[in-house]
């Protein structure tokens, strides 16, 4: 192996400190799919700082994805936790046409979560997610990619950015947060 290809391979090699953050947020990430596919809202609330932005932005007709939540259509756009929190009452106490019963049942599945960065105590992460969704006899995929920040400063992680991309994006009905 020449030298360069040594350099190469040592220069991604993880320290033990960042292998621990991974964990701790792959942990923290697969918990907040769990409490979702478990439909405990109160608890996933928990997951999000108070002035957490939560976006899905939507697909122009370039086939590029807006940017601008204040000025452009998204899919869903919350400025903060407030909406979230909203949200939640809506599906809790059956004010929501997309939750209505029969209640559907979903289940996530995440992968290749990555560390992309870290500024002080927010680490910055991307990864795949996968979601199946089953309502009225009648199974859907959602699938695409989030990129989150997630403050490690607290006694509990909070995420305080969360954009979702949904890469399927010719949806057949309302698209709720326990869908993506």
């Amino acid at each position: 192996m020449t030298d360069t290809a040594v350099e190469q391979k040592t220069s991604t090699l993880m320290s033990i400190e960042d292998i621990q953050v991974l964990e701790t947020v792959r942990a923290f990430l697969h918990r907040e799919a769990r409490l979702l596919d478990d439909r405990d809202f109160d608890s996933w609330i928990e997951c999000y700082h108070p002035d957490a932005e939560y976006w899905m932005p939507s697909w122009d007709v370039d086939d590029s994805l807006v940017s601008d939540p204040q000025t452009e259509i998204s899919v869903i756009y919350y400025p903060n936790r407030g909406g979230l929190e909203d949200r939640v009452f809506r599906i809790k106490t059956d004010r929501s046409s997309a939750t209505s019963l029969p209640e559907p049942r979903h289940n996530h599945n995440l992968t290749d979560i990555e560390v992309l960065g870290r500024d002080g105590d927010v680490v910055h992460v991307r990864y795949n997610w996968l979601t199946g969704y089953f309502r009225y006899n009648t199974s859907m995929y959602y699938w695409g990619y989030a990129e989150v920040d997630i403050d490690l400063s607290g006694p509990a992680l909070q995420i305080t950015k969360k954009k979702i991309v949904l890469k399927n994006d010719y949806i057949h009905q309302v698209i709720d947060i326990y869908m993506i």
